[in-house]
């Protein structure tokens, strides 16, 4: 089974936010995909829509990812944590699949997000059958652990930004890769 590790924040200063998006989209990415159990890594920034304006979206082999020696000895933002803001942690399984997958998305493309924040899982889920009437083809994960910001996200990849879901209650972001899709060396060796 494969989990989804789902980052999410905003950045609080604009002089160093380049600075900042290199150093995640490359020795950030890099380190964390040698970490046991990652598997890939990408990030997104939102275009359009509501929700934060930054996307880390992992895959892991096991949620035991966040107890091993080489994640909690070098956990973390490090210099830039004070300019990281409104940050959320999540961990999601698929609802039927065992595997959680990267999403492919091309660079005009955009991987739409749909969380329902604030929401007990009841209303999550009207809202959600609400979005599935209105756009069916949403992939859906339930939340499984840590900050449980959400108890359900959908994404789809999108070629046009249209959306729909707010119109709902729910929180929908537009977000474009930022990175490349990091991909583990090893896997194999990380079960």
């Amino acid at each position: 089974m494969t989990v989804a590790y789902v980052v999410r924040c905003n950045f609080d200063d604009p002089a160093r936010e380049q600075a900042w998006n290199e150093w995640y989209n490359g020795p950030k990415l890099k380190q964390m995909l040698e970490k046991p159990y990652f598997l890939t890594g990408q990030r997104f920034k939102r275009v359009a829509g509501s929700g934060r304006d930054y996307l880390a979206f992992w895959t892991l082999v096991s949620e035991k990812a966040f107890q091993t020696p080489e994640y909690t000895n070098d956990w973390g933002f490090f210099e830039w944590r004070p300019y990281i803001i409104d940050w959320s942690r999540d961990l999601f399984a698929g609802e039927s699949d065992t595997v959680v997958a990267a999403p492919r998305v091309d660079q005009n493309q955009f991987i739409r997000l749909v969380s329902f924040e604030g929401s007990t899982a009841e209303e999550a889920g009207i809202a959600r059958a609400g979005v599935d009437q209105i756009r069916p083809g949403t992939k859906w994960y339930h939340s499984v652990g840590l900050d449980r910001h959400t108890e359900l996200f959908g994404i789809s990849i999108e070629t046009r930004i249209e959306p729909t879901a707010a119109v709902l209650g729910a929180h929908e972001g537009f977000y474009s890769p930022i990175s490349i899709l990091g991909v583990s060396e090893t896997p194999a060796e990380k079960a």
